[in-house]
């Protein structure tokens, strides 16, 4: 068999094991998106060095991810905001890292999910992973952005690629895989499984799977993640972050810039644990009452108070389009963030 016989069959079997896999993987609900890694995050950290004193930065974890929808924010103002918001995290770094090292001087707004956001500055899980994608936005080859480039249009094509940063337990990439497999004492432990559930656009606009809502099976698993997740984490400390914050907000104001808190709406046993260890008098009140900024939460405004988070944490995208649009009607109303439609 000559060489290129050889080569025109392996790639006419490699075609069909593609064209199988593909198949199969849809087969099973998966979708090709795009992955919501340090050089997506990257692309739009890179953005802040160019923006006005007109435009928006959503900091938080992944609470402003879901809640906040980038196309209703900017059919309402004019402007359409950057969005670096990251899953599991603290805020706090972002927010320094801005403050010190950029010249930006137009509105900030904060996530406060409070067992993220009041945890031990510089220390511990929820400090390291925005760290992680700041460090990589500052150090990265032009080796990585090629491949992050080359990478994008293979995601929106293809399902079997499947994998992400967060390593959920539904990633589809041979890691996983392997990891799911139990060969006697060998194997995943008794934990729940914690699958994707939302995908994300290119400009990191969130939108929550369908099934979520649909599927209280699917929803109540990602609820016992949530409820087993704030029981292990550590005490808040609050007076350590507010410490920690007064001063960038003090830079930040001086030179024009304009911060606000968010509270976004949870629900059901995980509220109930929210108000149990996170008291927002001496959570949520204090902070606003040291930093001296405005805060908006979701308990204090009915029209951000009429929904119900399908997995108790996050908006359903249908609602987290209301919830946008209401909540902007807020900042609008109270000259929080600029309304460039009127200019």
């Amino acid at each position: 068999m000559n060489l290129k016989k050889s080569v025109g069959i392996a790639v006419i079997l490699g075609i069909a094991f593609i064209t199988v896999w593909e198949l199969y993987v849809r087969s099973l609900g998966y979708v090709s998106e795009l992955d919501d890694n340090k050089a997506l995050w990257a692309i739009q950290r890179a953005k802040v060095d160019k923006l006005s004193s007109d435009d928006v930065v959503l900091l938080g974890s992944s609470r402003v991810h879901f809640d906040i929808q980038l196309n209703e924010w900017e059919e309402a103002t004019g402007v359409r905001p950057i969005m670096l918001a990251s899953d599991g995290t603290t805020p706090t770094p972002i927010f320094k890292e801005i403050v010190e090292e950029t010249d930006f001087k137009g509105t900030v707004v904060i996530g406060v999910a409070p067992a993220l956001f009041f945890s031990q500055p510089e220390k511990g899980f929820m400090w390291d992973r925005p760290t992680k994608r700041l460090r990589h936005y500052y150090e990265q080859t032009y080796a990585q952005r090629a491949n992050h480039y080359l990478s994008v249009p293979l995601e929106r094509s293809f399902s079997f690629l499947n994998a992400s940063e967060e390593e959920w337990s539904d990633d589809i990439d041979l890691k996983t895989l392997v990891n799911t497999i139990k060969i006697g004492n060998r194997g995943p432990e008794g934990r729940p499984p914690f699958n994707n559930f939302g995908f994300v656009d290119a400009d990191r606009n969130v939108t929550m799977f369908e099934k979520t809502k649909t599927d209280t099976a699917f929803a109540n698993g990602i609820v016992k993640i949530w409820l087993g997740g704030i029981e292990r984490r550590p005490t808040p400390v609050v007076d350590s972050v507010i410490l920690y914050y007064q001063p960038l907000i003090e830079k930040f104001k001086k030179r024009g810039g304009n911060a606000i808190f968010l509270r976004c709406p949870s629900n059901g046993k995980l509220r109930e644990k929210e108000n149990e260890i996170y008291s927002r008098t001496v959570c949520w009140d204090e902070l606003l009452l040291q930093s001296g900024l405005k805060g908006y939460h979701f308990e204090d405004y009915p029209k951000l108070n009429q929904f119900t988070c399908p997995e108790q944490s996050h908006l359903f995208s249908k609602d987290a389009r209301i919830f946008t649009k209401e909540l902007v009607k807020i900042l609008l109303e109270d000259e929080q963030i600029p309304n460039l439609k009127t200019r």
